[in-house]
């Protein structure tokens, strides 16, 4: 990630993301090949999957980097649980909350 990502830049790669979304719609309309679909579903999929780890850098560097040592640890830990329940494959990884000074896990393997 880079510390030079902006709310503009975020809402240029969601814009781009919108277009993709529509698109697929068209695609659709216009029968295209199952495989053209999923493969520009799946680009979309990347697209939002990129736009959430900048915000959560984002976030990292903008509101937990303000707080104390032991405060940080943990709001770290809460973004990293927020993130790895939603994503893909994660199957509720990150849901269980482990006991202070427990190691965070690996996220699965994929």
């Amino acid at each position: 990630m880079t510390d030079m990502t902006s709310p503009e830049q975020l809402r240029a790669r969601l814009s781009r993301i919108e277009g993709q979304v529509r698109g697929i719609a068209k695609m659709l309309e216009s029968d295209r090949t199952c495989e053209d679909v999923v493969t520009q579903l799946m680009a979309v999929r990347s697209g939002i999957d990129t736009v959430g780890a900048l915000m959560l850098d984002l976030h990292l560097g903008n509101c937990i980097g303000q707080q104390g040592a032991s405060a940080n640890v943990e709001a770290l830990r809460d973004s990293m649980r927020m993130w790895w329940r939603f994503a893909p494959g994660a199957a509720g990884f990150g849901a269980l909350t482990p006991e202070p000074g427990a190691e965070v896990p690996a996220p699965p393997a994929s």
